[in-house]
């Protein structure tokens, strides 16, 4: 019995032998592919139910607005004329013999507002021009003048006369502009002519934190804006206003992504300004606030209430929030001042505020700013007037309205008129006076129209 077991047992193990070799050494390997088969797709109905014309919309289309819009954005050639001086010069050949002048010439854009030639740029492509030529799309060219300026916003109005009706764009209403439109930027970067870039709003009312210069309302875009486009237009799909390029955000010079556009509604209340009285008028709501405190994304809090506008007799109070000027929200005081800055004195507003988590609306009469005070010099300053200028025989200038420290006799500047600071022309108080309170521990030289008209200088430290 035993025997029989262990022959079993052997001649298990042989064929198991005999079926290894046989795998191992005469059999080939074989791939096994596993596939999964996708079943096959079915068409549904959706369930849902349309609204509009959805179905047949086209993609958007920017041919209509460009061709709308090229025509009336134009070259604009600032020509200056500079003086540099070599003090070696002057100290072995005498005074007057080491310096010399020289042209510079500086370009941009602009945009017709008008067919009679009414032309708005930013104050920074013309400033200090002794001439200016417009170039237009037709490549025609003509001599422009300067209407007027505003620092303030870089904002400028040229006018040129032609023998022709001219192509023009309409403003739109930039408080409608929203977050995602689709936007195209017309100029002549680089002294390309023509050129037509897209993209879409990026985000309203931004604040360029550090550029006290210049407007703070901004909207901000994507569109590409390189040296050159300054002053060119920023419209939306329809062919229409929304902005004025001005500014880039850039430590190369040349776009990297943004670009900034004073808004349509800002540009056009400065324009009708510098037609109708030669300086822009800008309001007073009658409040301070604290702008280290500002309550970001829920409104500008009212830190006191001031006799200078008509906020206190509209029952405004400090610790008030305001979050709405007539029908736009205000997050932020850049929100807020791009909203002032598109008013107009004696117009009213209803501001909504948040008093003790109730929201009250308050209809406020806007009131004129007459004056900008530079603290630092003790000076209260203004905007010349047309009627000054015109009898003073000068289109630029700010006059000192008072002096809190006046001497006696030839000492008191009261009533002096600025006109150049470091050589440069003034004529916005406002900047004057924020230029004067920023001024850092170097010498400048102040230009002025005495009270016969006769030209002093001083220089302050």
């Amino acid at each position: 019995m035993k025997k029989t077991a262990s022959l079993l047992g052997i001649a298990v193990l042989g064929g198991m032998l005999t079926l290894g070799g046989y795998k191992v050494f005469l059999e080939k390997p074989q791939v096994v592919i596993e596939r999964t088969v996708e079943p096959a797709l079915k068409t549904v109905q959706a369930n849902y139910t349309t609204t509009g014309n959805f179905a047949t919309s086209t993609p958007t289309s920017f041919t209509e607005a460009a061709e709308k819009t090229v025509h009336a954005v134009v070259h604009v050639k600032n020509t200056a004329i500079r003086t540099q001086t070599n003090p070696y010069a002057e100290y072995f050949f005498g005074r007057g013999n080491g310096t010399r002048k020289y042209e510079q010439v500086g370009t941009g854009s602009g945009v017709i507002i008008t067919p009679d030639g009414y032309i708005v740029t930013n104050n920074h492509v013309i400033d200090n021009a002794t001439e200016l030529e417009i170039t237009l799309n037709n490549q025609k060219k003509y001599k422009a003048t300067l209407v007027g300026t505003d620092p303030g916003n870089d904002i400028a109005l040229l006018k040129i006369d032609a023998d022709e009706d001219l192509p023009s764009i309409p403003f739109a209403n930039s408080d409608a502009v929203k977050i995602g439109e689709w936007v195209l930027a017309v100029g002549n970067p680089y002294n390309l002519t023509s050129t037509v870039t897209a993209g879409i709003v990026s985000a309203k009312g931004r604040d360029l934190k550090g550029n006290g210069n210049i407007t703070d309302s901004f909207i901000q875009t994507d569109a590409a804006v390189n040296p050159g486009n300054s002053g060119g237009a920023l419209v939306n799909t329809r062919g229409e206003l929304v902005g004025i390029n001005t500014a880039i955000s850039s430590k190369t010079g040349s776009f990297v992504g943004y670009s900034f556009a004073v808004p349509s509604n800002i540009a056009k209340k400065v324009i009708e300004d510098l037609m109708e009285f030669g300086s822009v008028q800008e309001v007073v709501l009658g409040i301070t606030y604290n702008r280290a405190k500002e309550i970001n994304g829920e409104g500008v809090q009212i830190s006191s209430v001031t006799s200078d506008g008509g906020a206190k007799k509209a029952g405004l109070k400090s610790g008030d929030i305001i979050v709405k000027v007539n029908h736009v929200k205000i997050s932020k005081f850049s929100d807020l001042a791009g909203q002032l800055k598109a008013k107009r004195p004696g117009e009213f507003v209803d501001i909504t505020v948040n008093r003790d988590g109730e929201n009250l609306v308050k209809k406020v009469k806007l009131s004129i700013k007459s004056s900008y005070v530079s603290s630092s010099y003790g000076l209260e300053l203004r905007d010349l007037t047309k009627k000054e200028k015109k009898a003073l025989g000068i289109d630029f200038g700010v006059k000192i309205k008072s002096e809190a420290a006046k001497g006696n006799g030839e000492s008191s500047i009261e009533g002096f008129i600025i006109t150049r600071i470091n050589n440069k022309k003034v004529s916005s108080a406002s900047q004057v006076a924020k230029f004067l309170d920023a001024k850092k521990n170097y010498r400048v030289k102040i230009e002025m129209l005495n009270l016969k008209g006769k030209l002093v200088q001083y220089y302050i430290q």
